[in-house]
């Protein structure tokens, strides 16, 4: 059996050096940000999802190890185990492996087969499985016995042929090759419970697929109308396929086949070994499916939470709405709120005038630049009235902004904690005000799922869920850098080697001794000790503090190696604040690395990230993206003509296809056939959630508000 590294370098292309390198660090109690920005030379620059492949496989193949010891000391305790099941258990490659060799040796429920054991006729079964050429009903004569409840031939009979059935379904051999050939060739039939009955499902209301071509939305679609009662779904294998694999694994093949066992055999198929089977292969294709939902909601969260903030401005926040009117918040440059009104320009024209003036006497008192209007209900007519505004306001800007999650903030416990004297609605349109000015810092406050870049997403393991997308927040954070005076507790949590409550304590320290001025000031947080200090420093900026590296990406370990390279440059940390640094870049790649690493105590790698943070101290790297798209007009959709060409913000990326904010209520949707003049596996190959796009208006559908959208041969002006 292959060491646990030596399987995951393999499949990860990566040497088993740097994999076992990762596996001790992880055993040590590092996090995945600290080992993938600070421990480079450890396993070779893998990126922060490379190494969150490698944990969850290192835990998958674990718990599969743990398994197998577990059915070998249950086999073993039975005095039935085997050099050569051992080999064969040893050597499985999946859980579903592992449990296939162990089924004949389980605790089994009371089956046919096990009464009929009960009767004594276990002897005669494996006589007739045999296959020796002698005749079953001669065997089976000397095992009618009434008193152990074998009152016939038939009796006889019909027992042996449940207990070779059972030995049959329970061979592990035949399991494996079922599956395969169900993998390759299986039929997925799906109708609808009632045809007439209309419901989002009716595409696949008669509908049937091979399963190696099904795609993974389809089968998560096909799941979800089976529970939600619209589909009926079924798994087939063509001709006799099935019943044929069975036969050739259970059948000697001899001059003269045993027609009994043959009988047994398809019996074992039908009853027992296909039903299993057709679950297994339903749960397979699901878990794929949820797998590639799950990789898709992380691959779209995390340039959502990276989009480049909108900082320094005054903003208004507008969260739109009918009955409970629009809510309005003006939050300064730093977040903090200055004043909040509610208004209503959806009740009449007067109303809608009274919205403008009030909204208006608010922006020119505060000097707000920038407006943030949340793209829920009443989204249009709020934008449409705010474009009518501004014709009066040079200057003033606006931005329609996702509020997905925002009623999932305003409603919980830390909205309440942070604006307590605060109506929901009112908290909601901060939170749209301050997703402008820094998505990320909002972002983290609310649950990943509930921020709406994914599909499916109540149907998958949600404890998984939770993982990846965690993971994507954790990465997104670190990889920006927190400031250690005004992040929130929210914000620090998320910060390598800090929990909820130590989160608490920085915040709790900050606000009874004053805004830190070190690094090293950490050390005296309760409970921050010396293991979380080392996971959490690199990724904490502390503008205040006279040490400039405390204001970079430079871990506390590295700050006498950053001097030193500054040295052997030519340069001085004073030269860092006066931005003299011009010429650090080349002066370090005409040194001697081998010499410089000898002198610095670090590895190349490690010294480049600190070239990279010493030319641009508390740089974030958010700023190096593009802008969001400030409006000061608006589209409808009746204004929308086949072959205009538009550009657009894309909020959604899916298995199907792309969702582009083109300036209209409804995002547009680029089919993945849209997408590029090459073929495409999946749309994330051409795009990315808050990437500005040209687009071409393929066709509009006001009555079913669809608007269908090209990328592909977009005139370059």
């Amino acid at each position: 059996m292959k060491p646990i590294a030596e399987i995951i370098a393999e499949e990860l292309g990566q040497k088993r050096l740097y994999v076992e390198n990762v596996i001790a660090l992880l055993d040590e109690g590092n996090t995945i940000p600290f080992i993938a920005r600070y421990r480079k030379e450890m396993h070779g620059t893998m990126d922060d999802t490379t190494l969150r492949n490698l944990e969850t496989r290192l835990n998958y193949l674990r718990n599969l190890a743990q398994r197998k010891e577990e059915i070998l000391n249950s086999i073993e305790t039975q005095g039935k185990l085997t050099e050569e099941l051992t080999q064969a258990i040893e050597n499985a490659a999946t859980l579903a492996e592992a449990e296939d060799l162990y089924r004949p040796y389980k605790q089994k429920r009371r089956t046919r087969a096990t009464v009929a054991k009960e009767k004594g006729l276990e002897p005669l079964a494996l006589a007739i499985f045999a296959q020796d050429g002698q005749d079953p009903a001669q065997l089976a004569q000397a095992y009618i016995d009434p008193e152990k409840g074998v009152e016939t031939l038939e009796d006889a009979l019909a027992g042996a042929s449940d207990i070779i059935a059972e030995m049959i379904s329970d061979d592990a051999d035949i399991r494996k090759m079922l599956r395969m050939k169900m993998e390759r060739i299986a039929i997925v039939s799906v109708q609808a419970v009632d045809p007439e009955q209309d419901s989002v499902y009716r595409l696949y209301y008669d509908f049937t697929s091979p399963v190696s071509r099904l795609q993974n939305h389809q089968i998560l679609a096909i799941n979800r109308g089976e529970k939600e009662e619209f589909l009926k779904v079924s798994v087939s294998l063509p001709g006799n396929e099935g019943q044929a694999v069975v036969c050739r694994g259970a059948l000697k093949p001899t001059a003269h086949i045993s027609t009994f066992v043959r009988a047994a055999a398809e019996d074992a198929y039908t009853r027992l070994i296909f039903p299993s089977a057709e679950r297994e292969l339903r749960s397979n294709l699901t878990e794929r499916a949820s797998e590639a939902a799950i990789a898709n909601f992380a691959l779209n969260l995390k340039p959502l939470l990276m989009q480049r903030p909108v900082k320094g401005f005054v903003t208004m926040g507008l969260d739109p709405g009918y009955r409970n009117g629009c809510k309005v918040a003006v939050v300064d440059g730093t977040g903090l709120v200055l004043d909040t009104n509610v208004v209503y320009p959806t009740f009449s024209q007067s109303k809608k005038a009274e919205a403008i003036s009030v909204l208006s006497a608010m922006i020119r008192k505060h000097g707000v630049q920038h407006i943030a209007i949340g793209n829920g209900t009443a989204s249009r007519e709020t934008e449409a009235m705010t474009v009518e505004m501004l014709k009066n306001l040079p200057g003033v800007s606006y931005v329609i902004v996702n509020e997905a999650g925002a009623s999932v903030y305003s409603a919980s416990k830390l909205a309440a904690e942070e604006f307590p004297d605060f109506d929901v609605n009112l908290r909601s349109a901060v939170s749209i005000a301050r997703r402008l000015q820094d998505p990320l810092a909002e972002l983290v406050k609310i649950d990943p799922k509930a921020i709406g870049v994914g599909q499916y997403q109540h149907d998958m393991p949600q404890k998984r869920l939770d993982e990846s997308l965690g993971g994507v927040v954790e990465d997104c954070v670190n990889a920006v850098g927190v400031d250690l005076n005004t992040a929130s507790v929210s914000l620090l949590q998320q910060v390598s080697g800090l929990t909820a409550t130590t989160a608490k304590n920085v915040v709790s320290y900050r606000e009874e001794n004053g805004a830190f001025t070190s690094r090293n000031q950490l050390k005296k947080v309760p409970k921050l000790g010396p293991k979380a200090f080392q996971q959490c420093a690199g990724f904490l900026r502390v503008p205040e503090s006279k040490e400039i590296f405390d204001n970079t990406g430079v871990h506390p370990e590295t700050y006498a190696a950053a001097e030193k390279l500054l040295e052997l440059c030519g340069y001085t940390k004073k030269d860092i604040a006066s931005g003299k640094l011009e010429e650090l870049a080349s002066r370090f790649a005409e040194l001697n690395h081998a010499e410089l690493e000898q002198s610095c105590g670090v590895g190349i790698p490690t010294l480049e990230d600190v070239v990279k943070e010493l030319l641009k101290p508390g740089r974030d790297p958010r700023d190096d993206l593009p802008a969001p798209v400030l409006r000061t007009d608006v589209l409808e959709m009746k204004d929308l003509k086949p072959g205009m060409v538009l550009s657009g913000t894309v909020r959604n990326v899916i298995d199907f296809g792309v969702f582009v904010d083109i300036g209209v209520h409804q995002d547009g949707l680029v089919h993945i056939s849209q997408v590029s003049t090459r073929r495409v596996k999946h749309p994330s190959e051409i795009v990315k959630v808050g990437d500005i796009v040209k687009v071409a208006v393929l066709e509009v559908d006001e009555k079913r508000k669809r608007i269908g959208l090209t990328m592909k041969n977009i005139p370059s002006n």
